[in-house]
């Protein structure tokens, strides 16, 4: 980008070198004074005024668009070609009457009809780009009821679904994607990348660790997935919070959020927005067992109640176990008495099987 803006750099003070120098004739012709004196002045002004300017006028709004291109999401951009093109058309269709204007208003009003209706076709269309593509997605599908599963399907498969600092540090993202249960592309927006590296940037050693970890989950995401990871420059002005970011960024792309903070999952939610919950997935993928049934168990240690024993599943469900205290670092069979839902997970109360006791 630097050799383009310095080569219109230099086409710039040619340029208005050649414009200065012929202005410096022009003004020496009229005023009688030096015609070399005032060609070389007007002239060397020109090229400094080319020098200075002209990124200003090409290279730099060219870039500026580009940056905001990249912001916007794909939606944006085809609503607001869309608009423009809506915009366009009216104002092609008011350029007929708009002629038969007096002098100088049928010269001037076709012009600004096209930027005016331009611009309200763009802002239009960006601002109700969600209630018109809700809108043209529920019409689109005429063809019966297969047409619309496969476009449902369609659209399952290419969905993005936002991450948040907190998922990415919890770990449990790389397995679950690595399962193939999430469809769609991972998508993690800039800013949640930049809190993620100043947390591993953090003084605190604990913070540190976590923010690390964290960089090295979305490595192996990025390497590992079964679906593709895709970090986004996209962003949400007059927002700082990065939460909220992702909020208005879930609604902005109509996308679900990939999340296991508790704040930001009913904040979400309160607002309309779809939340993956990965405590929760956690949970609803526990074994169940149901009061009478045998579980065979390692107990490690001891409970808080009196001859209580302690012992831990596979999947880190907690398994109380009465009068359980002896059988510390034995596997014992233990017979379910009842099974407990908490906000921290679920637990599971029994006893030892009267056979274990008979036997020991």
């Amino acid at each position: 980008m630097f050799g383009i803006e310095f080569f219109f750099r230099i086409i710039g003070m040619l340029v208005l070198a050649a414009l200065g120098g012929y202005w410096g004739i022009v003004l020496a012709q009229l005023v009688g004074g030096s015609t070399e004196l005032y060609a070389v002045v007007l002239g060397l002004v020109g090229a400094l005024v080319g020098l200075v300017l002209t990124p200003f006028v090409t290279t730099r709004p060219v870039r500026y668009i580009v940056r905001q291109l990249e912001k916007a999401s794909a939606q944006t951009v085809v609503a607001g070609l869309i608009g423009l093109l809506a915009g366009l058309v009216v104002a092609a269709l008011l350029t007929f009457p708009l002629s038969m204007l007096p002098a100088p208003f049928r010269q001037i009003m076709p012009f600004v009809g096209v930027m005016l209706f331009g611009y309200l076709g763009v802002a239009i269309f960006v601002m109700r780009q969600s209630d018109i593509f809700e809108l043209l997605i529920s019409r689109w599908p005429q063809r019966g009821d297969n047409a619309g599963d496969v476009e449902g399907s369609a659209r399952g498969l290419s969905r993005n679904v936002l991450l948040d600092t907190s998922v990415i540090i919890d770990g449990r993202i790389t397995d679950i994607a690595r399962t193939g249960f999430l469809t769609g592309t991972l998508l993690i927006p800039r800013f949640v990348l930049n809190e993620l590296q100043y947390v591993a940037d953090s003084p605190d050693t604990l913070r540190r660790q976590r923010g690390r970890r964290g960089m090295e989950v979305l490595s192996q995401l990025q390497k590992d997935s079964a679906v593709p990871v895709r970090i986004s420059d996209i962003d949400v002005e007059g927002v700082r919070e990065v939460d909220d970011k992702l909020v208005v960024l879930a609604r902005q792309l109509r996308s679900p959020i990939l999340t296991n903070d508790y704040n930001l999952n009913r904040v979400a939610e309160l607002q309309g927005v779809a939340v993956l919950n990965v405590n929760e997935l956690a949970n609803a993928v526990k074994s169940v067992f149901l009061p009478g049934e045998s579980i065979n168990v390692n107990i490690i240690q001891e409970g808080r109640e009196l001859g209580q024993g302690v012992a831990y599943l596979d999947d880190g469900t907690m398994v109380v176990v009465e009068d359980g205290r002896d059988y510390i670092n034995s596997r014992m069979d233990v017979t379910v008495t009842k099974v407990l839902q908490t906000a921290a997970g679920r637990m599971i109360f029994a006893r030892v099987d009267s056979n274990n006791r008979n036997g020991s």
